[in-house]
């Protein structure tokens, strides 16, 4: 493919996710009972053919960069082109965190403009989804695109949390609102982007030049009049898990709807990961499991329902999980409750302890915790 791929994964969303990020950059959220949130945005730029991809990454980002450590699990491990990790560095020339979206590309302009091919397929990392990049590039040439915008229609979800896009009938942009508080429109950009390579090096140079670091607010806002910035709309599966804890939550609870689990899992192009070595879940003989994920290495002694659970969970006798989140590690006592929960890594309760949030407000134990 004539693309190199770009994965912004360097926020930690911390006044959205709250605790969840405490310890963790939204792109390395767990998601599915398996996956990382970047892990979609991977798989689908390797499927798609990118054989060269950059991840910028600065907030919190050791979890990141130890799932990232080996890039031959989405097949970048390649000597033309593979996986690139970027952080922000210190240098006599700059000494400057990124200070934006725009700004994080402009640091690592080098990897920019040592690539030789002619488009740049720029993405956030902390989306669930699968989509076929060549797709997307064969209608940015078809429309003879500067900027290509990809888009969902969001009707009747909050608007308030995205970027609102109002297009001809051509698709081209006329106006973008950024988290409008009242939309007037129901197209949602996705923040993903296919432009030009020699474009991008253009603008990034003319916008950090006035000062300017935002990608959305700085390029595609600013320039929208001047560029030929199209819309593509994409119809699948899609949810950001870093937009709000209540999004995360229903994204993961998404995973125990069999269609939605098995385009992801079952149907190729398969969504990769940094696979793990534990043995298979074990249920013992009170274990009562329904309609849930249960990850590798854990041990279930009593009833688990509508829940998503990560790999070495230990659930014991007489306890109760309902409709939660149980991440790596974490250890449920005899006699517990567990309702509307994300109870993140190594969390402990013991015995007779009980965690109950509600739907559209789940209760968060944060890593670590021993309640």
């Amino acid at each position: 493919m004539r693309a190199i791929g770009v994965i912004l994964a360097g926020g930690n969303n911390e006044g959205r996710m709250g605790v969840l990020t405490d310890f963790r950059a939204s792109a390395a959220l767990p998601v599915g009972s398996c996956y990382r949130a970047i892990d979609f945005a991977m798989s689908s730029m390797s499927s798609s053919g990118i054989q060269k991809v950059a991840v910028l990454t600065q907030y919190n980002s050791r979890s990141l960069h130890d799932h990232l450590g080996s890039a031959k699990w989405w097949d970048l491990g390649r000597k033309q082109g593979g996986l690139f990790v970027l952080s922000p560095y210190i240098s006599r020339m700059d000494n400057n965190w990124f200070r934006g979206t725009a700004d994080s590309m402009y640091q690592n302009m080098s990897f920019l403009r040592r690539s030789n091919t002619p488009y740049v397929v720029i993405a956030s990392g902390d989306a669930v989804y699968k989509m076929d990049f060549k797709k997307v590039l064969e209608y940015h040439e078809e429309k003879n695109a500067d900027i290509t915008v990809v888009y969902k229609d969001m009707s009747g979800k909050d608007l308030s949390k995205y970027g609102i896009m109002q297009m001809d009938s051509d698709k081209r942009l006329q106006e973008f609102e950024e988290k409008p508080l009242q939309a007037n429109s129901n197209m949602a950009s996705l923040g993903i982007y296919v432009i030009g390579r020699e474009l991008l090096i253009d603008l990034l140079e003319k916008v950090i030049a006035k000062g300017k670091y935002d990608f959305v607010k700085d390029i595609i806002i600013e320039f929208r009049k001047e560029l030929k910035i199209y819309g593509y709309e994409f119809n699948g599966y899609w949810n950001s898990v870093g937009s709000s804890v209540v999004d995360y939550f229903n994204t993961n609870m998404d995973f125990l709807n069999k269609d939605i689990r098995d385009a992801f899992v079952h149907q190729y192009p398969y969504i990769e990961t940094k696979p793990k070595d534990e043995p298979p879940a074990k249920y013992n003989s009170n274990a009562e499991v329904k309609n849930s994920i249960i990850g590798s290495g854990s041990i279930i002694n009593s009833k688990v329902e509508n829940s998503v659970v990560f790999r070495k969970v230990y659930v014991g006798d007489h306890a109760t999980v309902e409709n939660s989140i149980i991440m790596e590690g974490s250890r449920i006592g005899n006699g517990c409750v567990v309702k509307y929960a994300i109870l993140d890594k190594d969390v402990v309760l013991t015995d007779g302890k009980q965690v109950i949030g509600k739907p559209d407000n789940p209760q968060i134990l944060r890593k670590g915790t021993v309640l």
